[in-house]
């Protein structure tokens, strides 16, 4: 199966509904697609393959539109296994077709496949152009967008940008739902760490002409370019995207999230555009850090535990330290029936980051709420809201 994203370009890109976790982490319930394209010109050029339980279909839809036709080049533009697991495959049934890459795409491959294509390697650099009749290719390195070999390519041809695993989301693209929530979760889950990269890369991006983007997961972007791409600037420049008071809990045994509801309400009462709650050993952790960046303001609740804090909460808050938690307010309410150090090590963990002020008053529960308790957390509601 194929699809036409201009009178050259062609989607030839596959949906996994067999998955569970993608990178064995995430829960994708509407699968994920794997992309790969072909640029039909005098000389045929293939982006990225797909992962290696679909390589026979892939090739497929690859002769396709191919007909008596054979390809000249495969570009790989990213080498993680979803996108590079029939580099092989490819090679072996085009022996004639040349493989373009960088310096450190060789490498991976030969790592991965124990090949590296050396009569048939074309290297490029970062700016050079590929030619191919009436497509001109320019290539955009992207480093650590989020593996260090990873480029994107531009043809000024048709003004597309195939963006790599940039502009991506989670889901398969048989499935119609919202394109922000699920580019927001895979962008935090798995680029997010790497802000400062992908502004690099939007700086760059913004001396070209682009119409349509091409990513490696998710659909083909070919309208409101300003709104995906504001978006992206404000998620790697770690601003807030939305006006609200983020609330994240633990409760062993229902006190602190009796807390958690209170103060729940005495927010909303105070007026706050937004209340989000996530009891963090229920939820998707990857949706609790999502919603962490997406909002400038977030209350963390958790219970003393072994002289630590909850293990979902370490694990959250370790999450969003990975990612580079900044730009953000926070505050802490701690529960301890004899040694409440929560509060201290949710703080000493967070404080490292750029531009975090912490909310006073702390609030310090010693196993059940008291009036004191709901005083404070009155008074955390207004200063949060």
């Amino acid at each position: 199966m194929y699809n036409n994203v201009t009178n050259d370009i062609f989607y030839i890109g596959v949906n996994d509904h067999h998955i569970d976790l993608f990178e064995g982490q995430y829960d994708v319930p509407n699968g994920m697609a794997y992309n790969s394209y072909v640029v039909m010109d005098e000389q045929i050029t293939v982006f990225d393959t797909v992962d290696a339980h679909f390589g026979e279909v892939w090739l497929n839809n690859l002769k396709e539109v191919l007909g008596d036709k054979t390809p000249d080049y495969l570009i790989v533009q990213h080498m993680e296994p979803d996108h590079s697991a029939n580099i092989l495959a490819f090679a072996n049934a085009y022996p004639d077709a040349k493989i373009v890459g960088n310096a450190k795409t060789f490498t991976m491959i030969n790592q991965f496949f124990g090949h590296d294509f050396t009569y048939r390697r074309v290297v490029v650099k970062d700016g050079e152009t590929l030619s191919t009749g009436n497509h001109t290719f320019t290539f955009v390195f992207a480093p650590m967008v989020h593996w260090p070999e990873v480029m994107l390519t531009y043809d000024s041809t048709d003004k597309v940008l195939f963006s790599a695993d940039a502009f991506g989301k989670f889901g398969a693209l048989d499935v119609e739902e919202d394109w922000a929530c699920e580019a927001r979760r895979y962008y935090f889950g798995i680029v997010g760490k790497y802000g400062m990269m992908v502004q690099k890369l939007l700086k760059k991006a913004a001396g070209l002409d682009i119409q349509t983007i091409c990513p490696l997961h998710g659909p083909i972007l070919d309208s409101n370019l300003g709104y995906y791409l504001d978006l992206y600037n404000t998620w790697s420049s770690y601003g807030v995207e939305s006006e609200g008071t983020l609330i994240c809990y633990t409760s062993v045994y229902g006190n602190t999230k009796k807390a958690v509801e209170l103060l729940a309400a005495k927010l909303e009462a105070e007026g706050c555009p937004k209340v989000v709650v996530n009891d963090l050993a229920r939820c998707d952790m990857a949706e609790a850090v999502e919603d962490a960046f997406r909002y400038g303001k977030i209350i963390l609740a958790t219970t003393t535990y072994n002289g630590d804090i909850f293990p979902f909460m370490r694990e959250f808050i370790a999450d969003l330290a990975e990612r580079g938690y900044q730009n953000r307010k926070i505050g802490l309410i701690e529960n301890g029936t004899w040694g409440p150090t929560a509060a201290k090590i949710m703080r000493t963990s967070l404080e490292k980051g750029k531009n975090i002020t912490f909310a006073e008053p702390v609030v310090t529960i010693k196993s059940a709420m008291t009036k004191e308790n709901e005083e404070e957390i009155a008074a955390l509601a207004k200063e949060m809201k």
